[in-house]
């Protein structure tokens, strides 16, 4: 996929195939595949089909032999893969946790009576409500440029993310609290990359 979060996931691969096999930097091409997932950006994923909108065409290039290996978070890939794929390797687990993110509060707790939270996961939702149900919990879809961009706009008072991706970007210094596992337990391969 094309974001820069997909991208610096597959140059990390790509280096590493090389310094495991040898491989010269021409040995292997980055092939940028745009999915349905990346097209349909102004509803929820849980109302238009789910994670499995970022793979599809991804696993459909990998049948035909469009390409030869995919690297994707495994915490977006489906539970089952179709026949003829496996998930042949994962590299080293980054940070699992979720992150809080705010220009106007250190914490979920520190947020003013009814403010806006952002996310786009019916996990992270379920968990912000039960620890705050005054909150308004909105959607937020878009790469992790893009909701940090909508956070500094001031369409959300606070947003969650994946310590993962904000790390493999460079934009850790934007985190203002880890959220510990206790109080928000990470998607299944959360910071594992497949």
């Amino acid at each position: 996929r094309g974001s820069p979060l997909a991208l610096a996931q597959a140059r990390e691969t790509k280096a590493r195939l090389m310094a495991a096999h040898g491989y010269a930097d021409g040995d292997i091409e980055i092939v940028v595949i745009t999915t349905t997932g990346d097209r349909i950006r102004d509803r929820p994923l849980s109302e238009i089909g789910g994670k499995g909108l970022f793979t599809k065409e991804i696993e459909e290039a990998l049948l035909n032999r469009g390409v030869d290996l995919a690297v994707h978070s495994a915490k977006d890939m489906p539970t089952v893969l179709p026949n003829g794929l496996v998930l042949a390797a994962c590299l080293e687990r980054e940070d699992p946790c979720d992150v809080f993110i705010s220009r106007k509060a250190r914490s979920l707790s520190d947020l003013a009576r009814g403010a806006s939270l952002g996310t786009a996961s019916l996990r992270r939702q379920a968990i912000a409500k039960r620890a705050r149900p005054d909150l308004r919990v909105l959607p937020l879809r878009g790469n992790v440029e893009t909701r940090l961009r909508k956070l500094d706009e001031g369409h959300y008072d606070a947003i969650i993310l994946a310590a993962a991706g904000l790390m493999r970007l460079g934009l850790a210094a934007r985190i203002r609290t880890v959220l510990p596992a206790e109080f928000s337990l990470p998607a299944a391969g959360q910071g594992a990359l497949g």
